[in-house]
């Protein structure tokens, strides 16, 4: 008496699709591999001046910034070339300069994205935003930086300071966010939109509600971006505003340090074992700045986004 297996077709297409795997030819093997060694080597090649630049960063910055006068005191009335002194002032100076500019980006590149997602449906003005929007994407910094030069500092009159600084700041950061913005708010499902609208929610408060919920991650990670681009820029420093040793919380009254602008003034100040220590160190504390602010953005964006 023989016993007869039946097999399903969904058991008999599955059984063809593993044989067809495992019929594979040695050649096609033999690629495989070599395309997997390449790739692993190419990433780990392009780790290297990573690491190499995060070993020198941390290993003579880190310890400048042990020492509690970093944190605490300027760099007035001490000599570059003598030990001593701290970057207070330039690190008062760039969260200033970096927050005003993104207490405006922020915002305006948010509601520009909106209306470019959600209300423009290909207008005018949504195009001539879009254009514009790209044009902002590509000026370089020394660009933005002799623009507010030339229509803060010379039509307007006002002085070189740390508010014309954020300015400049403020065009480099607006086309990040939107961009962005935008595409995390495209990749919200059109489905959450029709049910909402469905249960008769209006529309600004299905954004509001749904669709920036959904997405906050992805847009505080642009947000995040943005912030570290321009709080390492040093074309606007430069040009629109003038270096002090001292601490100084008001953007409008003249000289005012950012790190930046403390790391271009030791490296002006010569080859010196305190100069060189107060450079790697200045560059140590804005990586750790970025480091976290990106750090807290996360949390804050894990805690208040929609849980799938």
């Amino acid at each position: 008496m023989t016993n007869q297996t039946t097999v399903s077709p969904a058991e008999h297409n599955i059984n063809r699709s593993a044989s067809a795997f495992t019929n594979i030819s040695s050649g096609r093997k033999a690629k495989n591999t070599i395309a997997t060694i390449l790739i692993y080597g190419c990433m780990l090649l392009a780790l290297v001046p990573l690491v190499w630049v995060l070993w020198e960063l941390i290993s003579k910055g880190l310890p400048v910034t042990l020492h509690a006068d970093w944190w605490t005191k300027d760099m007035l009335g001490v000599m570059y070339h003598q030990p001593g002194g701290g970057a207070l002032h330039a690190i008062v100076g760039t969260l200033i300069q970096t927050g005003i500019a993104s207490l405006f980006a922020i915002p305006i590149g948010i509601f520009t994205a909106i209306y470019l997602t959600e209300y423009s449906r290909g207008g005018w003005l949504g195009r001539m935003t879009t254009f514009m929007v790209d044009i902002l994407s590509g000026v370089p910094s020394i660009v933005a930086a002799l623009f507010i030069y030339a229509a803060w500092i010379g039509m307007l009159g006002f002085k070189r300071s740390g508010l014309a600084v954020a300015l400049s700041l403020l065009l480099l950061m607006i086309p990040i966010v939107v961009r962005n913005t935008e595409e995390m708010l495209r990749v919200v499902p059109a489905d959450l939109r029709e049910a909402s609208y469905a249960l008769g929610v209006p529309k600004w408060k299905t954004i509001a509600r749904i669709v920036l919920p959904t997405a906050l991650s992805g847009i505080v990670t642009g947000i995040m971006l943005a912030i570290a681009r321009v709080m390492g820029e040093s074309a606007p420093v430069l040009i629109l505003v003038g270096s002090t040793n001292a601490l100084k919380f008001d953007p409008s009254g003249g000289p005012m340090s950012s790190l930046p602008l403390m790391m271009l003034d030791m490296y002006k100040a010569g080859v010196s074992d305190p100069v060189l220590d107060k450079m790697w160190g200045a560059a140590f504390t804005l990586v750790l700045l970025i480091a976290v602010l990106n750090i807290a953005a996360r949390i804050i964006s894990a805690k208040f986004s929609v849980k799938q």
